[in-house]
């Protein structure tokens, strides 16, 4: 604990002159600070307790770079934010195996910790829906901030309730689909239903749900953002992908792609880009990796092309 002043003297209120820091205020005496306390060596008054320790973290190893502290940070991706005891079973904190008398008391504090880790039902649901969204962002090769904001989102439909007489997981896939759309995590709605428990229709009523009744900030998604993944799932050359690429943003441009699908879109680029390309790829091939119809491909595919040489001029 730090013990010097930062002032060579105080001032006094009632008697309007100046004391020196190491003065008692009360009477002749000394001051002395010990264990965060400042109190007279003469009289015994305390001046200051408690002192702030502003000297920074502290530092528990010699690594002056290494700053961290003990436990986990808190996470929105667990029911209780990470703050809740997980109990061993076999060994201890220092790796040595427990004997059997210890493990069966171990076992004991298990089963009754189980039994108080949820302090109601909706603690209850709101772990079974993290538990939901880790697996789907784990599926769709989503990063760990997805599934954080994907689990804040559905913490607060929640607190909103929105879930009341309507399906866990839906809204699990739902606040996942809502990251992906105000995130740059290029994700359709099909890829999260395929991973969903429930069907399309039921994520995309939840999503709609918390999109109406939370004012999602989801702005249009650009075809220019799903070429990258339909080009390596399609096996595209470098070229063509750049050349899909082009006309993609020269379509957003000219305001061509707006209010469209944008895989569907970005597919039917590839496919423009292909075939300029001297490139193989069916009109079915590339509907089946946007999970588009082919003739949303073929569509898009007319208007690129009759509206590319207006795009130059």
């Amino acid at each position: 604990m730090a013990t010097t002043e930062p002032y060579e003297s105080d001032f006094d209120e009632q008697s309007g002159r100046t004391i020196p820091a190491e003065e008692c205020p009360e009477c002749d005496g000394r001051l002395a600070t010990d264990g965060g306390e400042t109190r007279c060596t003469k009289c015994g008054l305390v001046v200051e307790a408690c002192r702030l320790d502003r000297r920074g973290p502290r530092i528990f190893d010699e690594d002056e770079t290494n700053r961290k502290r003990t436990g986990a940070p808190i996470t929105e991706a667990r029911h209780d934010r990470g703050l809740s005891t997980e109990i061993g079973s076999k060994i201890d904190g220092q790796g040595n195996e427990l004997p059997g008398k210890k493990r069966r008391q171990l076992g004991r504090l298990r089963r009754e910790h189980t039994r108080a880790k949820w302090r109601s039902k909706a603690e209850r649901n709101l772990a079974h829906g993290c538990t939901e969204i880790a697996r789907m962002t784990g599926a769709l090769a989503l990063d760990q901030d997805d599934r954080e904001q994907a689990s804040a989102l559905f913490r607060s439909a929640q607190n909103k309730d929105l879930l009341h007489g309507r399906s866990i997981e839906a809204f699990a896939a739902g606040a996942i689909y809502a990251v992906c759309r105000c995130t740059n995590a290029t994700r359709t709605l099909g890829e999260v239903a395929s991973v969903a428990q429930v069907d399309r229709e039921r994520v995309t009523n939840a999503y709609d749900v918390l999109n109406d009744e939370l004012g999602l900030p989801a702005p249009p998604q650009r075809p220019r953002e799903f070429i990258p993944s339909l080009a390596s799932a399609m096996d595209v050359p470098t070229d063509t992908e750049c050349h899909a690429r082009a006309l993609a943003e020269r379509a957003w441009r000219a305001q061509e792609s707006i209010g469209v699908h944008p895989a569907g879109f970005a597919a039917a680029c590839l496919a423009v880009a292909c075939r300029d390309h001297g490139e193989d790829f069916t009109q079915l091939d590339l509907a089946a990796a946007a999970d588009v119809s082919p003739a949303t491909v073929r569509d898009h595919r007319d208007t690129i092309e009759a509206e590319r040489e207006a795009w130059d001029r």
